[in-house]
């Protein structure tokens, strides 16, 4: 009985032990910060009290922060990659050479002493004890005084000082369109400790993870400056530049400086830009969120363009809501500053203006970009596919709507680059690294274009609406949390019923490719074939000698299933079998394999045959 009882307490603490290894988990991170701005300088002194709490069931030994700014020096990693990729981005390459004979370096490897990033770690403690740490660029190793148990807390307290450096890439001050301070990667950052172990990927080119948290950021800057960023505003009628409100009277204090003070709930991420010479427009967005605009006043037609931005992202903002899930943030701004268009939390940097149609697509992307990668918080250093594949399917759908385009298939062109791409011999599988790709192109569009492709492709495999309805269950089951590739993947399965292992591993995991064809035709007779290695479900419309037509769905075996179809369901077809004959009533004159164009068929003149 003894030895019964034993065995069944050892039992159940073995499967608690299990299920608590199954268990959801994500760590917390609470930052306390103050910042001092010298904008002469382009310097800057912080204070940062960071609170810590180990949620994960491992003991923690160390910890690691991100100093991003430290990419931006000459000899590192940044720049080497620059100056050893076959296609280095053009932004950060400057031409040393003459029109004759060019010589193309890396813009960081000539910053001067003044111009590079940084963040200098003066001080740090834990729990109010020195701590010992190691800096391998942008990276910073933590020796723990004493390990962190499961739920418990620690404090880490920091004084660093910065440098802003040229803007390169993302941030930096002085850019192209004159902004003053883009302030992203700016602070030292707590990396991320998940499910897989610490997420310690020195920053080389693009994509970011972060811990979630609360934010309490306090900047003192020159009184001229207007600041845009995350957060809310805690002090308006201190600090005015269109925050206050005017009903109210300015309680400007004395000084040559403002004390601006932002908190920011429920983010993993701190965005700021500053410029002495921002305009600021506000408009309300759809559940009363305060969309904000920043710009510059340098060109009166892109002053006009950004005066009609505001009405179009109150429709993107609606669009997004109803397609994906309700922002839940009060407040979001879109600012000039930093190079191209980059997300941030509650904000985004965007430059020029120049075109309307792209300063519109440009701000749809990147508040798109709110819902994919902010809210749903993947990995995007590993998983950039689900950042901005998905970001770049529903920007282009919004796009369709709000600026009535009238697209069959809104994102047609990711599918032509896709192409594109496959025969030029240079893709990688989607689980490649973002910064680990051995081309830029392969990169982009392996991540924009075949990640927007899954989405449409996966409505095709399961249908329209339940693409859609994945979409909103994804949002509202994972919201606030770090979602992987699987998490799409059940998600999708548990709203059509139908299995996807199949899909993930061959368009993630590989690099095969589909190419379908109609074989022969022969009187009431059709054979398709599988050229290609990755099998699909089909679509198959037939025109008949009397002119009739008729819609058939054949299901791939693997989905054990199909999608919801008002096509006549055939039988299954076996991976493994390259042929598929179908018998018809009446004699065949024409056969169009997936007539939409939702499948990424390589080779679509095939699909077609006239007998």
């Amino acid at each position: 009985m003894n030895k019964y009882i034993t065995f069944l307490a050892f039992a159940m603490l073995f499967f608690q032990s299990f299920a608590q290894q199954k268990t959801y988990w994500q760590q917390h991170a609470d930052y306390t910060m103050d910042i001092d701005m010298d904008v002469e300088k382009y310097q800057f002194k912080g204070k940062q009290k960071l609170i810590y709490t180990n949620n994960s069931p491992d003991e923690l030994k160390e910890v690691f922060y991100h100093l991003q700014f430290n990419a931006f020096q000459p000899g590192s990693d940044m720049d080497i990659r620059l100056q050893n990729i076959p296609d280095p981005d053009s932004r950060m390459m400057v031409n040393k050479g003459t029109t004759q004979s060019p010589d193309f370096v890396s813009r960081i490897a000539t910053l001067q002493p003044g111009e590079i990033g940084y963040q200098k770690i003066i001080s740090l403690k834990q729990n109010g004890d020195p701590v010992t740490y190691e800096i391998y660029g942008t990276i910073m190793k933590v020796s723990l005084n004493k390990p962190l148990s499961p739920g418990q807390k620690t404090t880490f307290e920091m004084d660093f000082e910065g440098q802003v450096p040229l803007v390169i890439r993302r941030a930096g001050r002085n850019n192209a369109d004159g902004v003053a301070l883009s302030m992203a990667q700016w602070y030292p950052k707590l990396a991320e400790y998940d499910h897989e172990g610490w997420q310690v990927n020195d920053y080389i080119a693009r994509e970011f993870y972060g811990v979630w948290g609360d934010f309490d950021v306090t900047i003192h800057i020159d009184k001229d400056y207007t600041i845009g960023g995350t957060g809310y505003l805690q002090n308006p009628q201190e600090v005015g530049h269109g925050y206050e409100d005017t009903n109210k009277k300015l309680k400007l204090p004395k000084g040559d400086k403002l004390s601006w003070h932002f908190i920011a709930p429920d983010v993993h991420d701190f965005t700021w830009a500053a410029d002495p010479d921002y305009i600021h427009d506000k408009v309300m967005g759809e559940n009363d969120v305060e969309l904000h605009f920043f710009y510059k006043n340098d060109k009166p037609e892109v002053v006009e363009n950004w005066k009609q931005l505001p009405e179009k992202t109150q429709k993107l903002l609606a669009y997004f809501n109803k397609h994906i899930g309700q922002y839940p943030y009060k407040q979001y701004s879109v600012i000039q500053g930093g190079d191209g268009g980059m997300e941030y939390a509650m904000c985004t940097f965007i430059t020029g203006g120049e075109k309307l149609g792209s300063l519109i697509g440009t701000t749809a992307h990147e508040l798109a970009h709110s819902w994919f990668q902010f809210l749903l918080a993947s990995n995007e250093t590993k998983h950039s596919w689900m950042d901005e594949g998905f970001t770049s399917y529903i920007s282009d759908a919004a796009m369709n709507e709000v600026m009535d385009q009238k697209k069959e298939l809104p994102n047609e062109s990711d599918y032509n680059r896709y192409f594109y791409l496959v025969n030029t011999g240079q893709e990688e599988p989607l689980t490649t690294y973002a910064d680990h790709f051995e081309y830029n192109f392969s990169y982009g569009v392996s991540s924009y274009n075949k990640g927007s492709i899954f989405l449409s492709q996966l409505g095709y495999v399961i249908g329209k609406e339940n693409l859609d309805n994945t979409l909103l269950k994804y949002f509202e089951d994972f919201k606030f949390t770090h979602p992987t590739p699987n998490d799409i993947k059940r998600t999708a399965e548990k709203v059509s019923g139908i299995q996807l292992n199949w899909y993930m591993n061959y368009w993630v995991n590989s690099t095969k490719v589909i190419d379908y064809a109609v074989r022969s035709i022969k009187d009431q007779t059709i054979t398709l074939e599988r050229k290609g290695a990755m099998p699909m479900p089909i679509d198959l419309m037939v025109t008949y000698q009397d002119g009739s037509s008729e819609w058939f769905n054949i299901p791939l075996q693997m989905m054990y299933g199909h999608k919801p179809t008002g096509a006549k369901v055939l039988d299954c077809w076996s991976w493994v079998n390259p042929l598929y004959t179908i018998k018809t009533q009446k004699k065949v004159s024409h056969v169009q394999i997936d007539p939409k164009n939702l499948m990424a068929d390589i080779d679509r003149v095939n699909n077609t045959m006239i007998k």
